[in-house]
């Protein structure tokens, strides 16, 4: 049985998290996002946003941990794999912020794909802000269209998921799985 691996993509608080974890609830296998575990551990360090301070060691941190990720998912006994977020977003955050890095970075991209892309669009009335998210909605705005062209460059199909309760959000995304098996 090949595992299907499937990154739920999108900007800031556009619910992929809630997702993933919903989708965790329901026995499905999921990995989670890093990025804020990578913050936390620079905070303890006295680094408030290794992000904004040094993002080329924050993104090679990211990077390594999606790698590591990705790799596990050919080892797991399960026919889906979610992802919270996916390679090529390292790649799109640091374009976002017009920041330099090694062509390794879209290599690393290129040999490991993805068998399905949803992305969750920005939406005003569930974002929210908050210690590891700092991004105002109109930043997120801007993110999504790095995303967009990052995943684009890297020939994925994206797929629009909608809005609507979690609920409705799952049901979308395992009824086009089904749909296009």
């Amino acid at each position: 049985m090949k595992t299907q691996k499937i990154a739920l993509i999108g900007g800031p608080s556009t619910g992929k998290t809630t997702l993933i974890n919903a989708l965790k609830s329901k026995g499905y296998y999921c990995m989670e996002e890093i990025s804020r575990e990578i913050t936390l551990d620079a905070q303890e360090k006295g680094i408030e946003q290794l992000f904004l301070e040094d993002p080329l060691l924050f993104s090679q941190q990211l990077l390594l941990g999606r790698q590591t990720q990705f790799l596990k998912a050919d080892s797991v006994d399960h026919e889906l794999v979610f992802f919270d977020r996916g390679l090529p977003d390292v790649v799109a955050y640091l374009d976002y912020l017009k920041s330099s890095y090694p062509e390794s970075f879209k290599e690393i991209c290129r040999e490991h794909s993805y068998d399905v892309i949803f992305i969750l669009k920005p939406w005003k009335a569930i974002y929210e802000q908050d210690n590891e998210r700092y991004e105002t909605f109109e930043q997120a705005l801007i993110i999504h269209d790095f995303l967009v062209n990052s995943y684009k460059e890297f020939g994925y199909t994206i797929v629009d998921t909608p809005f609507g309760t979690v609920q409705e959000r799952i049901d979308f995304i395992i009824n086009h799985l089904a749909a296009n098996k």
